[in-house]
């Protein structure tokens, strides 16, 4: 599965900016570029020419970082190599930060949850039965600690890795000094406020009904999925289960004290039924189900 080829589902309703401590609203620095096979941008409001520069060269520096672990565009990335040759020694620690997230989410989701999803998505990819690759996805079928990763099977991190991605890029952005964020990675995380100090402003849309709700987000993040956006195969939406679950919802959209939990949630909650959702976020503290279509 090609990684972060989501269509966007969040727009930013108001400037998108990052703001130091003190700093003025000002003519916002503007930056773009691709990362993971999708266009990602930013602008910094209220930081001088230079200064703006130094981080932009840190966020390309730390997205080229982040996909040489992720991206499954790349031959030599952690994951690729991962699937390649089944096992990966001494993988990094944003690897394993997110297969143990994504552990997690598998639990409290029953399973519908689950990475090793891959080779099913590869067969609807290339039209071949996915009987034939049946026995090659399950949870249990990767391994891991801090030394080595192995699975019989293939892995993706379509529905996490976004997130991780936009929370390490807003990792960065603090530890520059920036108190005031807002970050578009393919899923979006807020900081504190935008430069008139109001919350960040988000709209959530859906691909064929545009502007369906829109959101104030403060120390929080939020990412929406959309099943069929993407098809694979003959028509199947992009977002599947190793469980028989099968997608139920048009559009779901949470939000989450971080980007990479809420991505995780929001492709879960999926490929569950509405009475569901509820259970599988109370595991979670500080989560919430922001729409439902």
């Amino acid at each position: 599965m090609s990684l972060l080829n989501r269509r966007r589902f969040l727009t930013i309703a108001a400037a998108s900016a990052v703001v130091p401590v003190g700093a003025r609203a000002s003519q916002p620095a503007v930056w773009s570029g691709r990362a993971m096979g999708a266009g990602v941008s930013m602008q910094l409001v209220g930081v001088g020419e230079a200064r703006s520069e130094m981080v932009f060269q840190k966020v390309e520096n730390e997205l080229v970082r982040l996909e040489n672990i992720f991206s499954l565009f790349r031959t030599e990335s952690e994951i690729s190599r991962l699937n390649r040759d089944g096992v990966l020694r001494f993988p990094s620690l944003d690897l394993l930060a997110v297969l143990g997230l994504a552990g997690t989410v598998h639990r409290a989701s029953a399973g519908r949850f689950d990475p090793t999803i891959q080779p099913v998505w590869q067969a609807l990819a290339e039209g071949r039965p996915v009987e034939e690759v049946a026995d090659k996805v399950g949870w249990s079928r990767l391994r891991f600690d801090a030394g080595i990763v192995e699975i019989d099977g293939a892995l993706t991190l379509n529905g996490i890795a976004q997130g991780a991605i936009t929370d390490r890029i807003v990792a960065l952005l603090r530890s520059l000094g920036l108190r005031d964020v807002l970050v578009d990675m393919g899923e979006i995380a807020a900081l504190g406020h935008r430069a008139d100090g109001h919350p960040w402003a988000v709209g959530v849309a859906d691909p064929d009904a545009g502007i369906v709700a829109r959101l104030k987000l403060s120390n929080r993040a939020v990412a929406t999925s959309a099943p069929r956006a993407t098809l694979v195969g003959a028509g199947q939406g992009h977002i599947l289960s190793p469980v028989g679950a099968t997608t139920m919802h048009n559009l779901v959209s949470i939000s989450a004290p971080h980007a990479a939990l809420a991505d995780a949630l929001s492709t879960a909650a999926c490929l569950m039924p509405a009475h569901e959702i509820d259970g599988m976020l109370a595991n979670f503290s500080g989560t919430k189900l922001e729409v439902l279509a």
